[in-house]
């Protein structure tokens, strides 16, 4: 299937590596121009090559999705620039430790939540009026198997992309009445350097390379898109609906 992004604009965070590098790179190939941030300016400026090398156009803004200020001031810029956002993908995050609760530090767990947690919430705050003025609003937020599962030692990033899962089916619910549809991403061990940090025994060859990630996913960023308040497991190429309480 072809998806036509064409003068829409894609707003794609951790965007200097791994999933977030080659969704940006997916969206731009099919015509979004690509709004990438991320902490890392070089890893930027090496994807604006190959988004230049394919065609496509972006904008760099390199920054820490833990300065809050900086989210709000982003959301500004693209009002001023480009009057609404048709695309995010909220990819960013981190992992922190591994290692039992009661031993990880406060430091730590903290920077996990504000990173995965209240960065996302901030980001949904900043860009949701942007993304209602499209005529085809799409969010993505990535999640981890590691949410449903609760493994031992994974307790900070767990908890972080359970709370993720949580609003992102809220921003769904409150936009039932709305263009915008928003659906969760759960892509399954990958090689990234997020999963050599948590599993540095496991051999990366034996994992899907991000780019194969990036190309199931970009279905999502498609203006025909129907699904909202769901999670697009990678692994299995298809949608898996919450459970709901009985």
């Amino acid at each position: 299937m072809t998806i036509d992004l064409k003068g829409r604009i894609a707003l794609v965070t951790g965007a200097s590596r791994g999933i977030g590098y080659f969704t940006a790179l997916e969206l731009a190939k099919a015509g979004a121009h690509v709004i990438a941030t991320a902490r890392t300016g070089g890893g930027l400026e090496e994807l604006d090559d190959a988004i230049k090398a394919v065609g496509g156009s972006a904008t760099l803004v390199p920054f820490d999705l833990t300065d809050m200020e900086a989210i709000d001031r982003l959301g500004a810029s693209i009002f001023e620039r480009w009057g609404k956002l048709d695309i995010l993908v909220a990819n960013a995050g981190i992992l922190g430790t591994i290692s039992p609760l009661g031993h990880i530090e406060a430091k730590v767990f903290e920077k996990v939540m504000l990173t995965n947690v209240t960065s996302m919430w901030r980001l949904i705050r900043s860009v949701e009026p942007l993304l209602v003025r499209s005529d085809a609003g799409r969010a993505l937020l990535f999640s981890s198997g590691a949410a449903a599962k609760a493994p031992a030692f994974w307790g900070a990033y767990a908890i972080s992309k359970s709370a993720v899962e949580t609003m992102g089916r809220i921003w769904a619910a409150e936009n039932t009445h709305t263009t915008l549809k928003v659906n969760m991403v759960n892509p399954g061990a990958t090689r990234t350097a997020m999963r050599a940090q948590a599993v540095p025994g496991e051999d990366p060859e034996t994992l899907p390379h991000p780019s194969e990630v990036a190309q199931k996913i970009l279905f999502l960023a498609s203006p025909e898109l129907t699904d909202s308040g769901r999670m697009f497991v990678v692994r299995e190429n298809r949608f898996v609906d919450f459970r709901m309480p009985e």
